[in-house]
C-alpha cells in the first residue's frame, strides 16, 4: 500500500473515531432542554450561542432544501451510467470499478441516514410544520459533503478539457460550501449537527477514495 493511501486511511479512521466520540459527547456533555417542546440537546451553551447568532431563516432553509435535489441528481446520474455500462458490457463485473464502489458508498451513506433517523440523538432547534424532526447529524450536510466530492473524483478523469475540468471542480466545491454554510445559517440545525455531519462525511469520502485507489490499482495489476 502506497504511503499516500495509507495516510488517507489513517485520517479516515481518525475522522470516524472522532465522529463516534463526538456523537457520544453530545449525549452527555452540557445536556439541557433548550430545544422546542423541551427537547434535550448536548453542548447546550455552544449550540444556543450559535443559534442566537444565526437566528432562523426559513427562506434559506427552503432554498437549501430544494438544492438538496442537486446531489440526488448526481447520484442518480452515476447510477444510470453504471446501468448503461452493465447493459452494454453484458456483465456487472465489467462496470467501472469506481462506479461499483460508488454504489456501495451511496448505500453506506443511506444506511447512516436511516440509522440516525431510527436512533435519534437530538431534534432540530425549530419545529418543521409543527413537528420535531431528527437533527443529528445534518442529513443535508452529509448528502452534499458525500456526493459532491465523490462526483468531483469521478468527473475529473472523464472530462478531458482542462479548463472545463477546473470549472466543474470549482463550481461543485463552491456549491458544497454554500450548502453547508446555508444549512447552518438557516438556523434549522444545531452547530453540533453540522460538525457531526462533516466528520462522518469526511470519513466516508476518504474511505471511498482509499477503496477507489486500491481497486483501480488491483484492476491494473
Amino acid at each position: 500500500m502506497k504511503k499516500s493511501i495509507r495516510r488517507e486511511l489513517v485520517i479516515a479512521i481518525s475522522l470516524l473515531l472522532s465522529f463516534a466520540l463526538w456523537t457520544a459527547a453530545i449525549q452527555y456533555v452540557d445536556v439541557q432542554a433548550i430545544g422546542p417542546r423541551e427537547s434535550a440537546v448536548g453542548f447546550a451553551r455552544l449550540n444556543q450561542l450559535v443559534h442566537h447568532l444565526t437566528g432562523v431563516h426559513m427562506a434559506l432553509y427552503t432554498i437549501t432544501d430544494w438544492l438538496g435535489l442537486v446531489p440526488v441528481a448526481f447520484g442518480f446520474s452515476f447510477a444510470v451510467l453504471g446501468l448503461v455500462q452493465w447493459i452494454k458490457r453484458k456483465s456487472i463485473l465489467k462496470v467501472d470499478s469506481s462506479i461499483l464502489l460508488l454504489g456501495a458508498f451511496y448505500l453506506a451513506v443511506m444506511a447512516a441516514y436511516v440509522c440516525f433517523e431510527i436512533f435519534v440523538i437530538n431534534y432540530r432547534p425549530v419545529l418543521i410544520e409543527g413537528f420535531l424532526e431528527s437533527s443529528y447529524p445534518s442529513s443535508t450536510t452529509m448528502l452534499v459533503m458525500c456526493v459532491m466530492p465523490t462526483a468531483i473524483m469521478e468527473l475529473r478523469p472523464r472530462i478531458k478539457n482542462r479548463l472545463l475540468n477546473r470549472c466543474v471542480t470549482w463550481i461543485l466545491a463552491a456549491f458544497t460550501c454554500f450548502m453547508v454554510a446555508g444549512r447552518l445559517l438557516s438556523g434549522v440545525h444545531w452547530v453540533t449537527d453540522i460538525i457531526g455531519g462533516a466528520l462522518l462525511s469526511g470519513a466516508l469520502v476518504l474511505l471511498y477514495r482509499v477503496g477507489s485507489a486500491l481497486t483501480e490499482r488491483n484492476f491494473k495489476a
